[in-house]
């Protein structure tokens, strides 16, 4: 049975999943391309984190962080062996109804072109392509996307 629930980062589980996510960005992009928010950052109090599990096993985390005017959804990643099993779409929907309860209307992210499943999985929840925004350099890999609420 799927479950998600909030978690803490540093936590044993959600640390060696977020880990796996780190590797994949550092394999894939170049430094200056990666955006990917730290341990340290994952733990400021305005971040709203989230994991889901089935049982023991940990198949995905996603994190939300409350901006002006939107929040933007970053951490998100689903192990490998987890894909398809519907724990990313159920992240989202956990950090949407975060988001709507804390009154914000337009949820944010960035992506990298590179990582065409990730971009299906947010598509199919609604998502669409937008402008870059926030402090993002501009750059040659990333995919900016936005979905109202």
């Amino acid at each position: 049975m799927l479950i998600v629930e909030p978690a803490h980062p540093m936590d044993p589980a959600p640390r060696a999943l977020l880990k796996q996510s780190h590797d994949l960005m550092q394999q894939l992009f170049m430094p200056e391309d990666n955006f990917f928010f730290g341990f340290d950052a994952l733990c400021s109090p305005d971040v709203y984190f989230v994991t889901a599990r089935d049982g023991a096993e940990m198949l995905a985390t996603g994190a939300l962080v409350q901006m002006e005017g939107y929040c933007e959804i970053k951490s998100m990643f689903t192990s490998a062996k987890a894909r398809r099993r519907g724990a990313g779409a159920a992240i989202l929907r956990a950090l949407e109804d975060h988001a709507r309860n804390l009154g914000f209307t337009r949820l944010r992210l960035e992506t990298g072109a590179a990582l065409e499943s990730a971009i299906r999985l947010y598509e199919r929840q609604g998502f669409t392509r937008c402008a870059r925004f926030g402090d993002y350099t501009p750059n040659e890999v990333s995919v900016y996307m936005e979905k109202s609420i």
